[in-house]
């Protein structure tokens, strides 16, 4: 379970997220795309090519400003890196940074990297919004970064899709192709061996760059900028195989567990003979263990409610703040069904047929189903809907738990 914090009061802010600011309609061409509509960007170049687009976002302005983002990495629950190129020597430390540890704006190559600001600050929630046109259980995080003239990470590549959006002062990208993804020995970066750069761009203000997982690319500021990236989970086959089957494990939901009503059978060896070397592996364990192994089965429905629960997970940074003098349920019903609820940034929320998952809670959709995917979908109900919901006691007193939990807010997000 995420931690929860009943120490901080309702953040009283909440307003509407208005069209401009929610993500584009699958087939609605869109500037954000470079006048593609997601559906075509998708089908073209999602996890295919790079794409380059001028004035995504026209008139941007940067979420934080360079000292709000300092001010964030001063927090102990934000993750934050401090990448220095000084005397042509990189160095990488780990946050927080109290003001006076970080070099001074004016100081070259140096490089705050501030990871899920979207968890810490609405106004960059609200633009993470925008890349929604992907599925949420692929969206990760939006990650900023500040750097002085001359700074960047090096040349590098990710493992995932990311889209890098300059919203303050100027940055030169250059990227490849390549095949060769070897490391550089004896860094405290990944930074590639052989960078083989084979297009080159200035991006401005409101300009931005999408990559596929390894596309080899080096970012340089020209002057102090700031850049947002937008980046999406991509798991491992390893990782995603580990986490299924201790999911698997954690529930006993083993083939030998199941069909003993939860009384699991023990191993088992009465012909085992006396042995003269007892360090040796016996070969009749590893054959019965094998057998074993091979007989658990999972369904579509277990793969469907492990991934469900692992992805809506939130970070283990994750502190939810609950209301500091919470409403009871006939007040909160009150407020709701006149301004609305909204889920709070840090909330994920999936759906899939049977069932939704809330902060890596499974909960079955049938209760719910009428109103749950449109909360899911749209991160808010409006007053008018939350009226329609009112009369259903069981339903206002589910909402008024996740009210209290710090999981949603009253009023709605702009």
């Amino acid at each position: 379970m995420p931690k929860r914090s009943p120490d901080h009061p309702e953040d009283a802010r909440a307003r509407r997220v208005t069209p401009s600011l929610a993500s584009p309609a699958p087939d609605t061409p869109t500037p954000l795309l470079g006048g593609l509509s997601p559906a075509q960007f998708m089908k073209k170049y999602w996890q295919k090519k790079p794409l380059l687009i001028r004035q995504a976002i026209p008139g941007i302005e940067a979420p934080l400003s360079r000292d709000e983002l300092f001010a964030l990495a001063d927090q102990d629950d934000v993750e934050s890196r401090l990448i220095t190129h000084f005397r042509k020597r990189w160095a990488l430390e780990q946050g927080p940074f109290a003001p006076d540890e970080l070099p001074t704006p004016k100081t070259r190559q140096w490089t705050l990297l501030v990871q899920g600001a979207d968890l810490h600050d609405d106004r960059a929630r609200a633009l993470l919004e925008r890349f929604r046109f992907a599925p949420d259980a692929r969206l990760d995080d939006l990650m900023i970064s500040y750097a002085s003239d001359g700074g960047g990470v090096g040349p590098h590549f990710d493992s995932y899709d990311v889209f890098l959006l300059q919203v303050h002062g100027k940055r030169r990208w250059r990227i490849g192709a390549q095949r060769d993804l070897s490391l550089q020995e004896g860094l405290p970066l990944k930074i590639l061996a052989n960078f083989e750069p084979e297009e080159e761009w200035v991006l401005e203000p409101g300009d931005m760059l999408y990559l596929p997982p390894h596309i080899a690319h080096d970012g340089v500021a020209e002057g102090e900028c700031m850049t947002c990236s937008i980046g999406f989970r991509s798991p491992s086959t390893t990782e995603l195989t580990s986490q299924f089957l201790y999911w698997l494990a954690e529930r006993g939901t083993d083939a030998a567990a199941s069909q003993n009503a939860g009384n699991p059978t023990l191993y088992r060896d009465p012909d085992q003979p006396a042995v003269a070397h007892p360090a040796q592996l016996p070969p009749a364990l590893v054959e019965r263990v094998s057998a074993v192994l091979a007989k658990v089965r999972w369904s579509d429905a277990d793969v469907s409610s492990f991934v469900g629960s692992w992805l809506s997970e939130p970070k283990s940074n994750v502190v939810f703040d609950a209301p500091e003098k919470p409403l009871d349920e006939a007040r909160f019903v009150a407020r709701a069904a006149k301004n609305g609820i909204t889920l709070d940034r840090r909330t994920i929320l999936l759906y899939d047929a049977r069932s939704y998952y809330l902060n890596g809670e499974r909960c079955l959709l049938k209760e719910v189903r009428k109103w749950l995917p449109a909360l899911a979908d749209n991160r808010f109900l409006d007053g008018k809907r939350f009226v329609t919901l009112s009369h259903d006691s069981c339903v206002t007193a589910l909402l008024h738990e996740w009210y209290c939990a710090g999981w949603i807010r009253l009023g709605v997000l702009a």
